[in-house]
C-alpha cells in the first residue's frame, strides 16, 4: 500500500491517499477541502478512487466529502453514526470558518467497531475511538502496521476534549484500551503534525504516555 499525506484547508489537515498497489485503487480519508490538491495527489500516483473514509465529522476532516463524492462517483463510509450532527452542521461551520459553500450529506455506511473497510485489495479494521467526538474512528492495516488515528492522537499529544459531547476520560479509555493493543510498532498517520509510533507516544507523550498514566491513576 502506498501512502500520500496531503496537507489541507487552513488547518493543515493530513488528508490521507491510500493506494493499493495490486489494483491501483485508492481510498481518500478524511478529504477537508483543497480537492484539487488530492485529485493531483491521485493522478501522481496512478491512481483511481474507489472511497472515502471518515475519521469523524469536524469540518476540517470531511468538509470536501460531499463535493469529491459527486466529481468523483464514488461512496463515503465513516464516521460513527453518533458524529450525524456535526455533519449536519457542515454549512453553518463552513460560513463560520470562511469555507467556500460547504454541503451535509449523509455517508453511505456508518462503521462500528469491528467492521472493515477495503479498498482494491487491501482491507483495514476499523476501532472506535470517541473521546474528541462521540463517532470517532480510527483506520488500521495490520497487514502494513500501520493506523490513521485522525484527532484521536498526536505527536506528543493527545486531541481536544472541549468540543461538543467531547469527553477527555473518554479519549484516554480509547487511546489505552482501542490502539495501544495494536502494537508498539504501529506508525499512525495523525489528523495534524507528523508521524509518530504508538511505542514512541507509550514511552513520552506527556498525556496519554504510560508514565503520565500512571501519575493520573495515583
Amino acid at each position: 500500500m502506498k501512502v500520500a499525506i496531503v496537507p489541507v484547508t487552513p488547518f493543515e489537515q493530513n488528508c490521507s491517499v491510500l493506494v493499493c498497489e495490486r489494483t491501483l485503487k485508492a481510498a481518500i480519508v478524511d478529504p477537508g477541502g483543497d480537492l484539487d490538491r488530492i485529485e493531483s495527489a491521485l493522478t501522481q500516483m496512478g491512481a483511481t478512487a474507489e472511497k472515502i473514509l471518515l475519521t469523524h465529522g469536524h469540518i476540517d476532516h470531511c468538509g470536501g466529502t460531499a463535493e469529491l463524492a459527486a466529481r468523483l462517483g464514488i461512496p463515503v463510509e465513516g464516521p460513527q453514526r453518533e458524529d450525524a450532527f456535526w455533519i449536519d452542521q457542515l454549512p453553518e461551520q463552513g460560513r463560520m470558518f470562511g469555507f467556500p459553500r460547504l454541503a451535509a450529506f449523509t455517508p453511505d455506511r456508518w462503521l462500528e467497531q469491528g467492521d472493515t473497510v477495503q479498498f482494491g485489495e487491501e482491507s483495514m479494521s476499523v476501532h472506535f475511538c470517541p473521546g474528541h467526538t462521540p463517532g470517532h474512528v480510527v483506520f488500521f492495516s495490520p497487514d502494513h502496521r500501520i493506523a490513521f488515528v485522525g484527532d484521536v492522537l498526536f505527536q506528543g499529544s493527545i486531541g481536544r476534549t472541549d468540543f461538543p459531547r467531547g469527553d477527555l476520560d473518554t479519549l484516554l479509555t480509547s487511546i489505552t484500551t482501542r490502539l495501544w493493543p495494536l502494537g508498539n510498532d504501529v506508525t499512525f498517520v495523525p489528523g495534524h503534525g507528523p508521524t509518530s509510533t504508538f511505542g514512541e507516544e507509550r514511552r513520552s507523550n506527556p498525556y496519554v504516555g504510560d508514565a503520565a498514566l500512571a501519575r493520573r491513576a495515583g
